[in-house]
């Protein structure tokens, strides 16, 4: 079975202000670990970037932080709206790369995670979200999000790649 990541909205305009930096770097370990096992597996990463609204003179806001780990052979798909399916081309790419299972992390659990993990859902993928890889400003969004989704922790991820 294929899996791909999709790292959501991790961007200088979007989380800096909003995420102190113990909470970013904290997400950022667990996104760049499960990232790193899946490239080393051969599956797929996606950033998930918002470009809503962007100007030319603010292209740098929009860059993806720097502590989350980018490789070459990762891929970008650009959004307008909250959930990143949504009049883009991410279910084409996901399905051309063979992925079935769809880890989501990023910025905001009540608001673009949970909506890109709605969309995924509805498009016939199998959707779950990384423990300790998701934020958002209101914390009891990420304890809901936990209770009420799919989760999958990276001891899980190690696991299913320990024997490859």
């Amino acid at each position: 079975m294929k899996v791909g990541l999709l790292i959501v909205d991790m961007q200088e305009s979007i989380v800096r202000k909003k995420m102190d930096q113990t909470s970013i770097d904290h997400a950022c370990e667990y996104i760049n670990h499960v990232a790193n096992v899946l490239r080393s597996n051969d599956h797929t990463v996606v950033h998930v970037q918002d470009v809503e609204g962007m100007e030319e003179a603010a292209l740098d806001e929009y860059r993806i932080i720097p502590e989350v780990d980018v490789n070459e052979k990762d891929l970008t798909v650009t959004k307008e709206a909250s959930n990143a399916f949504w009049q883009t081309n991410l279910e084409q790419v996901l399905k051309s790369h063979g992925i079935e299972l769809v880890i989501i992390a990023g910025f905001a659990a009540e608001e673009c995670v949970l909506f890109t993990y709605n969309g995924a859902m509805e498009r016939g993928f199998r959707p779950v979200m990384l423990r300790n890889g998701i934020l958002s400003t209101h914390p009891e969004a990420v304890t809901s999000t936990y209770r009420d989704r799919n989760v999958i922790s990276y001891p899980v991820v190690d696991y299913l790649y320990k024997f490859n």
